[in-house]
């Protein structure tokens, strides 16, 4: 029997995707000589890890050249005020970052400063450089190292360096920084306002998920701004305490960081309208279940929207003033069916099936906003592929829908339709990244799924928020995976 059978291939299949033995003693076994040898040897491989992976990083920048950019003054060029965190790389495409991010799936915020910090060590801190890559320093001093001396002349850096280096193992990470930032001030002053001046133009507002359904709200200023802001902060939430506020003076700062930004009396500040989408389950919402997003199905009949507006008026659900509601129904797999705002459900619901409008039916009255000959979605595209998407659909980008555009996945000019099942949400940088990115491939299925294809052939995939990804399960048998027993 020269064949192999359906049951050895899936066993076989299975051997092949097991682990490595570990051949290290088990930790219970070890002393504590033995335990602190070892927690010192996974530093120097950690140390030797981040070198290999910064000279992969320059390996990658030298073979992706800019002559496939599009060039100065071009349509679609970059402008160079866009991003000022990014790594410049003289020669190199604007779109090195994002395959880096895709290749190590993580961020191109993360995937950009890995590569600044590989392109300082070796430019400018070639000693710090080699003793990583000898285990001699471990990652967090040399990467200290290189964001405090990033900005400055390659001959100062290594000035600086060769005063740190003979010490650097025995400082703290923090006192190793201001020691760098000190001796970078004694030597250049121009060079620590350039530094300075370049972290205000780089300033911005961040707004991170703790996982918890809280976030931290956090901003770049200048210290003494950052000071002063604090202090009137502490000052109000002081005085709130003092008056009998219960609340733990941390809780009131936060309450009042809040307070004073959405209400700016003092500064004659126009007012702001804030839309927040919010995505539910009426069961959820009733507290009768835990699960995800369901409408049992499709189509959505007559029948089932008057369900669903009778539980509405049940709740109490409402617009919000100057807001928007708007009500996602999607099918047991969390893939979305359709939109619709209140009034349109009010109006679906009185109307019924126009073919049978004294008697219950299964004829759908919602479902996907029909395709339009144009390029420009349509307002109910929009709506639907926001509430979809919700953010950029690119891998590991975070960028809110607000500032994304709605793409054709398979471009308009090569025949791609204007449907839903074509336009997903992008954020500016990915937007350009998929039009002018050479070797770039996205592919989108009809639920929504995106399936992203770098230049060095790394797929990624991204899914809408609330769509279950598919059961797994065996591949379907062939008779003629089994050949007959000889």
């Amino acid at each position: 029997m020269t064949g192999t059978s359906r049951v050895e291939g899936l066993v076989l299949d299975w051997v092949r995707t097991q682990p490595e033995p570990d051949p290290r003693l088990p930790v219970s076994w070890l002393d504590d000589e033995e335990v602190a040898a070892e927690l010192a040897r996974i530093q120097r491989n950690r140390a030797r890890d981040a070198a290999r992976e910064a000279d992969l990083i320059l390996r990658l920048a030298e073979l992706r050249p800019d002559v496939d950019d599009p060039p100065p003054g071009a349509p679609g060029a970059r402008n160079r005020a866009w991003r000022r965190t990014d790594p410049e790389f003289p020669g190199v495409s604007e779109f090195f970052a994002d395959e880096v991010a895709h290749a190590i799936n993580l961020g191109r915020g993360t995937a950009a400063f890995r590569a600044r910090r590989a392109h300082t060590w070796r430019e400018s801190l070639p000693a710090t450089f080699a003793a990583l890559r000898r285990g001699e320093i471990d990652e967090r001093r040399a990467g200290v190292l290189a964001d405090a001396l990033q900005h400055t002349t390659p001959e100062l850096a290594r000035a600086v360096e060769a005063a740190l280096l003979p010490e650097m193992d025995d400082l703290s990470v923090a006192r190793l920084r201001s020691r760098a930032l000190e001796l970078l001030a004694e030597r250049d002053a121009t060079a620590m306002d350039e530094r300075h001046e370049e972290a205000k133009q780089a300033a911005d507002v961040r707004c991170r998920d703790t996982g918890d359904g809280m976030a931290t709200l956090a901003g770049d200023m200048t210290v003494d701004e950052a000071a002063a802001c604090y202090g009137v902060i502490d000052q109000l939430a002081t005085m709130a305490k003092a008056d009998g506020d219960p609340r733990p003076i941390g809780q009131i700062r936060s309450a009042i960081h809040s307070m004073l930004i959405l209400r700016p009396a003092d500064h004659g500040l126009p007012g702001v309208t804030v839309n927040l989408a919010v995505t539910a389950t009426l069961e959820g919402l009733e507290g009768s279940s835990t699960r995800g997003g369901e409408v049992n199905g499709s189509p959505i009949t007559a029948a089932r929207l008057r369900d669903l507006l009778r539980r509405i008026g049940a709740l109490g659900l409402t617009n919000a003033e100057g807001g928007s509601l708007t009500f996602a129904l999607t099918d047991e797999h969390g893939r979305l069916l359709a939109t619709v705002t209140a009034a349109e459900l009010a109006r679906l619901a009185r109307r019924g099936c126009p073919e049978h409008a004294d008697a219950p039916c299964e004829c759908p009255l919602l479902d996907l906003p029909p395709s339009t000959d144009g390029y420009e979605p349509a307002a109910a595209q929009r709506r639907f592929v926001t509430t979809r998407d919700r953010r950029c659909r690119t891998p590991n980008c975070g960028q809110r829908i607000g500032w994304a555009d709605h793409d054709h996945v398979v471009p308009h000019a090569e025949g791609g339709r204007t449907t839903c099942t074509n336009l997903c949400c992008l954020c500016r940088s990915h937007h350009r990244l998929k039009t002018f990115g050479r070797g770039w491939s996205f592919r989108m299925e009809p639920d929504g799924t995106l399936h992203v294809t770098s230049p060095s052939g790394i797929t990624r995939t991204t899914r809408p928020p609330g769509l279950r990804p598919p059961e797994p399960g065996p591949p379907p048998y062939d008779p003629a995976d089994d050949p007959p027993p000889f």
